[in-house]
């Protein structure tokens, strides 16, 4: 399971996971979104950032590591960028915060001594997933992100308690409809030789009745411009992905065709990208559809 991507895929989806799984959820959590970025001379890239809007004042800033497998200079270099990044943009934030998410502490590099400062200070969050306790007793979004590691005999049990859960208990319409959404995606990652129809399908969401969720979402009049506004964020993160991935390669005509895309299609297309290798891969994933 690539859990890197989906971690950047939910973050991207609902900003204030992160805080949920911190336990440290500014006023301002809401506010937040979830961007890659760039730093000039030298030339480096972000993956996971957190970010405040521009026109709120300086605020935190934090940086996001997923790190499913061990590297033994992750924090020599998450350190070195998230402070030259914080150095070259001060003007904008007031402070800044890291997150390292880890699914076990064998994970974690073994070099620890250099950064002791940091790592027990409260600059720095460490998470160990499978540290965090009975992913049943966990708040709905925190068990959501557990649910990325537990095993596949076990995961689907646990996926429908949680949308049971989210059912019950007192969250609004959208926020029910995250969690149907993040859980359903967190399956296409584990189980990939089932489709997202056969995902939903094992989750319960295919019966007559429709999950409370949509019901609710639907009676407030709301599903139509929901749709369409993730349909713009799904396109806008398709198209920074592959054009990271492939940069002049990516061509307004295929730019054109993924912005015509409907929003299951583009979720699709946001999980079968993680293994293209070159641009003609997305070239025949497209032909594919008009067969």
């Amino acid at each position: 399971m690539r859990r890197d991507p989906l971690f950047y895929k939910l973050f991207q989806r609902s900003p204030d996971l992160l805080f949920d799984l911190i336990g440290n959820k500014p006023n301002n959590a809401a506010d937040y979104r979830f961007e890659s970025v760039a730093v000039k001379e030298p030339k480096f890239e972000i993956d996971g950032v957190f970010l405040l809007p521009e026109t709120g004042g300086p605020g935190t800033v934090y940086f996001c590591e997923v790190q499913m497998q061990k590297d033994d200079e992750l924090y020599e270099r998450l350190f070195s960028e998230s402070a030259l990044y914080f150095y070259r943009n001060s003007a904008q934030f007031s402070d800044w915060q890291a997150v390292i998410i880890y699914p076990t502490r064998a994970t974690e590099q073994s070099k620890l001594y250099p950064h002791r400062s940091l790592l027990n200070g409260d600059q720095v969050y460490r998470v160990f997933l499978n540290e965090l306790g009975d992913v049943r007793s966990l708040p709905v979004t925190v068990s959501a992100l557990v649910l990325t590691i537990l095993k596949e005999d076990e995961a689907p049990e646990v996926a429908r308690g949680l949308i049971a859960r989210a059912e019950m208990e007192d969250f609004t319409a959208t926020e029910r409809r995250d969690i149907i959404d993040i859980v359903t995606s967190i399956l296409v990652y584990k189980f990939t030789n089932l489709s997202r129809s056969e995902i939903r399908a094992m989750l319960g969401l295919d019966l007559t009745k429709e999950p409370r969720a949509i019901r609710e979402a639907k009676e407030e009049g709301r599903e139509e411009g929901r749709e369409e506004v993730r349909g713009q964020e799904a396109i806008a993160l398709i198209t920074r992905q592959l054009t990271r991935r492939f940069g002049q390669d990516f061509s307004e005509e295929l730019r054109s065709q993924i912005a015509a895309l409907s929003l299951p299609l583009l979720e699709d297309l946001s999980e079968a990208l993680l293994d293209f290798s070159s641009v003609a891969d997305l070239e025949a994933w497209l032909r594919e559809l008009q067969a």
